[in-house]
């Protein structure tokens, strides 16, 4: 699933590629995609012009006119496109908004797992799954005091916290998993176990690595791409994840792939020492 490094990776694109374009028409080929009457949807899109696009945790925000926003999740595999109308549609293709100047973007998705639904621009933050996020992990929101308050009530192994998006925004599988090995800190260790010292070492390597993966484009380990359809490149700078079996860049031991929260955890067992 894209995480923050991607989504945002894919909101930079847009923004240059389709910012104050004008909507001529929207069709929903997949209705699912589509929260609410997808008529309705498509109805209340035309003639809109996208004044911005926002990210909020891993949601997209596509803002437009006259107080309207489109709510985009791409959950697994959700990717947009930019083409000329002339050209032929991608398989997969669910969600077509065409434009005034001949563009269209398309949303495509192999799973169907992705979900769009328009909401008032003013009541974004009410909406039930953007209300619970946690702060924004690149924002002057996420200050160290919040987090060791929300670590120190929380007995779930660190690994499992850090994928709670109420605790902190946008942080996914294999983020969680790079910033516990930078931080030498173990998987399975109970949250509020962890000194501050220790958060505020988490902390910084939360905002240092999610900032290097932007940079980079995201992390392409399957078939995620950016609106260019460009795919990101810090899978080559990933310390741990996918390397289970492999060397530990640190200290040389085995690295070990274990399940926590039912999600494939990879880390080191000589650098990451578990606390009970």
């Amino acid at each position: 699933m894209p995480e923050l490094p991607e989504v945002e990776t894919v909101r930079r694109g847009l923004v240059k590629l389709i910012k104050n374009k004008t909507i001529e028409q929207v069709k929903v080929i997949y209705p699912k995609i589509v929260v609410g009457d997808p008529l309705e949807f498509a109805q209340q899109l035309q003639n809109k012009k996208i004044e911005s696009i926002g990210r909020r945790g891993k949601f997209l925000l596509f803002n437009f006119n006259q107080g309207v926003t489109m709510v985009s999740h791409l959950r697994m595999e959700g990717k947009y496109f930019v083409k000329s109308a002339d050209k032929p549609l991608e398989k997969h293709t669910h969600v077509i908004f065409s434009f005034t100047d001949g563009l269209q973007l398309r949303y495509n998705d192999v799973r169907k797992f992705g979900r769009m639904q328009l909401v008032k621009t003013n009541s974004i933050a009410q909406l039930p799954n953007l209300a619970k996020l946690g702060p924004e992990p690149l924002s002057d929101q996420f200050v160290l005091p919040d987090f060791v308050q929300k670590l120190a009530n929380k007995k779930k192994a660190i690994k499992a916290v850090l994928l709670d998006q109420t605790v902190v925004a946008g942080l996914g599988n294999i983020y969680a998993d790079e910033v516990l090995w930078l931080s030498k800190i173990h998987p399975l260790t109970p949250a509020a176990k962890l000194s501050v010292k220790q958060i505020s070492v988490l902390r910084q390597q939360i905002i240092t690595e999610l900032t290097a993966a932007v940079k980079a484009g995201g992390t392409t380990v399957r078939s995620y791409t950016d609106a260019f359809e460009h795919s990101g490149n810090f899978q080559f700078d990933l310390h741990v994840y996918g390397r289970q079996g492999q060397p530990c860049q640190r200290c040389g031991s085995q690295i070990v792939k274990i399940r926590v929260a039912q999600r494939g955890t990879h880390f080191c067992p000589s650098c990451q020492q578990v606390i009970k």
